[in-house]
């Protein structure tokens, strides 16, 4: 390898370094809290920030006073590193116990630093502690980094077996710093110089350490050193490690080929290097790989299997995320299954007759299984609320009393949890999870989790239903409200027949009224077809509203509904018009007209008078009858199914006042007991717009 490719190297793998221990630093800095073991950290730290860019400034100066202060600031690294871990191991002793280096080796390895640094600087103490040349500088530096490596034996040595998962990544990153400096020094000491092609990536391989330092800082609160070291760092630089050695490993082998391959090396180092590229696409896509890279880091560099937080937010992201498409029943097993990395599952609701059904699925086969509530599983779950394992159901039976794994479960793929989804005291379902991508060991903690997360996924699944249940509730309520104003206004169809047909008895020979009532039939028969299309059409009404001329239709009203007993007298003004639907005025007006003849005893009298007030058409119905109290006006009149009449059913003055309050109308009583009653309606004039019309006030 040339120099000039070789300087290259150097500069962008000293300067990695110097880059990620700069980071490290001032994350340090933002979490500071005052103790000597941070402030001996953050100066280790500090110390190789400075001896990395000295080192990376050593490829663009042939100075020698750069050269020297790289070396002077690598032994200054050396001490820092040595005191930090020194103060560590100090504290993992008991008051009165010997540290595990005699006092004359702590002097031997104090001397050979202060030594280091002279002959690194040319200082003339050098020349009085007897050392020259670049074999001895070496071999000192080998020196510190044996004794560097047997602190850190000693350190991981007497640790408690407790303590040692908070330290062992430190442990590991400074085994690989000293270890790599043996490497070096060794080669150096043997051959009166450096290795330019081991020393160049040396900065890559201490940056490298960076997150395992990071880790242990973060789970040592006594290093009172605040920071947090996200399980997504960890995986994301793993994986970043794991794909730089592969890409080494196959640019060595690639060298080899060419090398070794003669007329044919180029071409098997093409093929080599295109093959590599696809299993590298194949393996950084594959979900096993990743799973079985998580399941790992949560092993080997964390207590705890979960970062809590982080599961759940991502699992109420889950279930609440409605623009993926998914049903929420599907998003609750895909929830639940990314807890333990499971690729597929089933979910079981309880339905309205005992028993339990598939209601979703997900990268599973359809299953057409039913399971009672009341067998053995369902019991069972409801009972203990308990996650059950089907591999340790199997082979241990008895961890598992009084529960018989149904049949159909050995008809589904890699069945391996059934996950309750408990609310309150009873089971609202079960979800059957698959077998994950990579073993997972089914311990407390990843019960606990879907046992937390099952009751916050039943929480959703209940809301659903009861959401559902309270629209059907409501659908019907709509449609029964619906049917109470069919069956008013077919009530007073059968009303108008009737008093045909009492007529029809002494007029039967009159051809006048043999007119008159076919024309009633025919009212009545096109009045029931309306009420059809309304039933199929719901509330809205059938027709849009359009200007309505009132006084035809008021006299057609009143002529229908007048009797010998109670004449109905008029005093209509031409010309009024209004907005509406006609079938549904002339139901309006039917409707009081009739309830004022109901009232009004033989001999008394009903007046009926149209006009115009202002922006409003007023019509007004009066009569002479029992009239209502001022209680039962204000209190009761307007409410549905409220009536003083014994054969009344309370909707028609109800529906009324909607349809006229719809067209921004107003309806107006005014009543007095035995002295009668007078309806004001006021309904927009002609294309007055609703809202901008002013009702008036209380009765005339």
């Amino acid at each position: 390898m040339t120099g000039r490719a070789l300087a290259t190297i150097a500069a962008w793998s000293y300067g990695l370094a110097a880059a990620s221990y700069g980071v490290f630093a001032v994350r340090i800095l933002l979490g500071w809290q005052r103790s000597l073991r941070a402030t001996l950290l953050l100066l280790a730290v500090i110390a190789t920030v400075v001896w990395t860019a000295l080192e990376m400034t050593v490829t663009f100066s042939d100075s020698p006073t750069t050269w020297l202060a790289a070396s002077a600031a690598e032994t200054i690294r050396y001490g820092l590193w040595f005191a930090f871990v020194g103060n560590l191991l100090a504290a993992t002793r008991n008051a009165g116990t010997r540290l595990p280096f005699p006092g004359w080796a702590v002097a031997l390895v104090v001397l050979g630093l202060i030594a280091s640094f002279a002959l690194s600087n040319q200082l003339p103490l050098a020349e009085l502690l007897g050392i020259q040349g670049p074999r001895m500088e070496f071999g000192l530096r080998l020196f510190l980094a044996i004794f560097g490596l047997m602190l850190v034996e000693q350190l991981i040595s007497s640790t408690n077996p407790q303590g040692r998962w908070a330290i062992k990544p430190l442990c590991v990153a400074l085994v690989g710093v000293f270890g790599y400096d043996l490497l070096l020094y060794a080669e150096a000491m043997l051959f009166g110089r450096l290795d330019l092609e081991l020393w160049a990536p040396r900065g890559i391989a201490n940056a490298l350490v960076v997150p395992l330092i990071a880790i242990s800082t973060a789970r040592n609160p006594r290093w009172t050193v605040e920071m947090h070291v996200s399980r997504d760092v960890v995986f994301q630089s793993t994986a970043l490690l794991v794909s730089a050695a592969f890409l080494l490993a196959v640019a060595a082998a690639g060298y080899v080929v060419r090398y070794l391959g003669g007329d044919w090396g180029r071409t098997l180092q093409i093929e080599l290097l295109f093959a590599a590229s696809l299993a590298f696409a194949i393996v950084a896509t594959s979900g096993t790989v990743r799973s079985k890279l998580k399941v790992f880091i949560s092993k080997h560099f964390f207590s705890y299997r979960y970062d809590y937080r982080q599961e759940w937010l991502r699992f109420t992201r889950t279930l609440s995320t409605e623009s993926s498409g998914q049903a929420l029943q599907e998003r609750v097993i895909v929830a639940l299954a990314d807890l333990v990395e499971s690729p597929a599952g089933m979910l079981w609701l309880r339905d309205g007759h005992g028993s339990f059904r598939p209601e979703a699925r997900w990268n599973m086969a359809a299953a057409d299984a039913i399971e009672p509530t009341g067998g053995s599983l369902g019991v069972f779950l409801a009972r203990t609320g308990w996650v059950v394992s089907l591999s340790e159901a199997s082979l241990n039976p008895t961890q598992y009393p009084d529960l018989k794994i149904p049949a159909w479960v050995a008809a589904i793929r890699d069945p391996w949890l059934i996950v309750p989804l408990p609310s309150g005291a009873e089971i609202l379902g079960f979800v059957v999870l698959a077998a994950p991508r990579t073993a997972i060991d089914v311990d407390w903690e990843v019960r606990d989790l879907l046992k937390t997360a099952s009751r916050q996924a039943a929480s959703y699944l209940g809301q659903l239903e009861a959401t559902e249940a309270l629209l059907e509730a409501r659908k019907f309520d709509a449609f029964n409200r619906m049917s109470a104003f069919v069956v008013h206004d077919l009530k007073n169809l059968v009303a108008q027949l009737s008093l045909m047909l009492r007529n029809a008895e002494r007029h039967q020979g009159n051809p006048e009224f043999q007119r008159d009532m076919l024309t009633t039939v025919e009212h009545v028969v096109d009045r029931m077809n309306k009420l059809m299309l309304q039933l199929r059409a719901g509330t809205t009404p059938v027709e849009n509203a359009r200007p309505i001329d009132l006084e035809p239709v008021v006299r057609r009203v009143c002529a229908a509904k007048s009797t010998t007993d109670v004449p109905v007298s008029l005093e209509l003004a031409k010309g009024v018009v209004t907005v509406g639907h006609e079938d549904r005025l002339e139901h309006v007006i039917g409707h009081l007209v009739q309830n004022a003849i109901d009232a009004t005893e033989q001999g008394g009298r009903v007046s009926v008078r149209l006009q115009r007030d202002g922006n409003f058409a007023v019509l007004e119905v009066a009569d002479t009858g029992i009239g209502m109290s001022p209680e039962f006006v204000r209190g009761r009149l307007f409410k549905p199914f409220e009536t003083t009449k014994p054969e009344g059913m309370g909707i028609g003055v109800y529906e009324s006042s909607q349809y006229i309050a719809g067209l921004g109308g107003q309806i107006l009583f005014d009543s007095e007991p035995e002295r009668g009653t007078r309806v004001r309606v006021l309904l927009p004039r002609g294309e007055t717009r609703a809202e901008e019309a002013t009702p008036v006030r209380g009765a005339a």
